[in-house]
């Protein structure tokens, strides 16, 4: 990784114990609030199953109203975040991160990882994985603290 300044930093957060870490790690590197992009990647389900059943649709517009306010929510109780820019995606996470870290241009994706393995990695998946194949540009993997 270049240790050049960094004028676009993308930094994908899940509302994690991790995610703080992240947002930090990027403002370190920065240390310019409005170059951090905090982006939150939110998959809307077409349903809301109920013991097997379809109890309501879901509307995405709503959906989406939710999840941008949340973000807000989570950016403003941490004021040491202040200044950073924020956005909240719709699809696939892994997809959608590199798919704006690209339309930003950015130089660099900080990003924490849970670090699953076995049967939950292959039930849920590896959004880090899917960025580090895809991104446009330089990524860090934050590794989770607990993780021996």
């Amino acid at each position: 990784m270049s240790w050049s300044p960094k004028k676009c930093v993308v930094v994908p957060i899940d509302f994690s114990t991790t995610s703080d870490e992240a947002i930090q790690t990027a403002l370190e590197i920065t240390r310019q609030p409005g170059a951090v992009h905090v982006v939150h990647v939110a998959l809307i389900p077409n349903f809301i199953p109920y013991a097997g059943e379809v109890v309501a649709s879901v509307e995405p517009e709503r959906w989406l109203h939710l999840a941008k306010s949340h973000l807000a929510d989570y950016l403003k109780s941490r004021p040491q975040f202040a200044g950073v820019c924020s956005k909240v995606l719709e699809g696939d996470a892994g997809t959608r991160i590199a798919e704006f870290a690209a339309e930003a241009h950015a130089d660099l994706i900080v990003m924490p990882s849970h670090g699953y393995h076995g049967v939950k990695r292959f039930l849920l998946g590896s959004v880090a994985e899917i960025v580090l194949r895809h991104a446009p540009c330089e990524v860090l993997v934050l590794r989770r603290p607990d993780y021996s």
